[in-house]
């Protein structure tokens, strides 16, 4: 992900309610959000050349997303694959704290990342580009994007005030309503945009929560919304290089029957 808003205990009915935006090269094989044939107890989406994934939840509740940090010019080519850390958590035995503590050792191995995991019990944020590495989330809404968690990018602030506003004043979330706010084109104003190294025309390009170009831009948006009751809900909508819809999914994760049921398409 390169975007992600999440809201904890904001909402009475939906305790957790995660908004993301997935942005790649459209050239980068991609499978689309679904059970994976090798580990049936994981619904997630599957980058197919380096085999792990971006956000996901298992049966038994639970989640994980990564951001890449952006970092120009220091990433290692032979670094390993930053997906393998929301794919392993997803299917491994371990839960949140565990498997923070496992990465504590070779978290330097990998290229810059921000990772939040979440179990039945906790949630967690874990990065390997700031100290303490590791933090638990706090219930209201936060996010992350390419940079550490919480820090200030237009896009980051504008999601994050949209979702919120939206969880105050609905009954319920509104998927339709949250692709909406994840749909925004706008970019930041040049005075605005992050200094991270890149050129200030790419910086413009890569400040909107939606990202448009031939190259790169916008794969996926991704909608995980758990209720009271336990069970969890995860959608994820599709674009193609020109920003059109090309497919929408969803299911309904029983998290405790541990079952997860295809939803009729929205």
């Amino acid at each position: 992900m390169c975007l992600a808003i999440i809201a904890r205990q904001v909402h009475a009915q939906w305790p957790l309610v995660i908004a993301a935006n997935r942005d790649e090269f459209h050239a980068r094989p991609t499978r689309a959000a679904g059970i994976w044939e090798d580990a049936p107890q994981v619904l997630a989406g599957r980058d197919l050349m380096a085999g792990g994934t971006w956000l996901g939840l298992s049966q038994t509740g639970r989640i994980a997303l990564l951001t890449n940090f952006r970092e120009p010019g220091k990433q290692t080519p032979a670094a390993p694959s930053r997906g393998a850390l929301v794919s392993d958590y997803l299917c491994g035995p371990l839960q949140a704290q565990a498997y923070a503590a496992s990465l504590a050792q070779r978290a330097c191995d990998f290229n810059g990342f921000n990772l939040l995991l979440i179990d039945p019990n906790q949630a967690l944020y874990l990065t390997n580009r700031r100290k303490p590495a590791t933090q638990t989330l706090v219930a209201g809404i936060q996010g992350v994007s390419n940079a550490t968690l919480g820090v200030p990018w237009p896009k980051l602030v504008r999601t994050q005030q949209a979702v919120g506003l939206h969880l105050a004043r609905a009954r319920e979330p509104n998927t339709e309503t949250l692709f909406a706010i994840f749909r925004d084109t706008q970019p930041a104003l040049d005075a605005q945009l992050p200094d991270t190294g890149l050129e200030q025309a790419r910086e413009r390009l890569l400040s909107s929560p939606f990202i448009l170009s031939p190259d790169y831009g916008t794969r996926c948006t991704t909608l995980v919304m758990q209720h009271v009751s336990g069970d969890t809900f995860f959608y994820e909508r599709r674009f193609d290089a020109r920003g059109a819809i090309s497919g929408t999914s969803g299911w309904k994760v029983d998290t405790i029957h541990h079952t997860i049921t295809p939803l009729a398409c929205l």
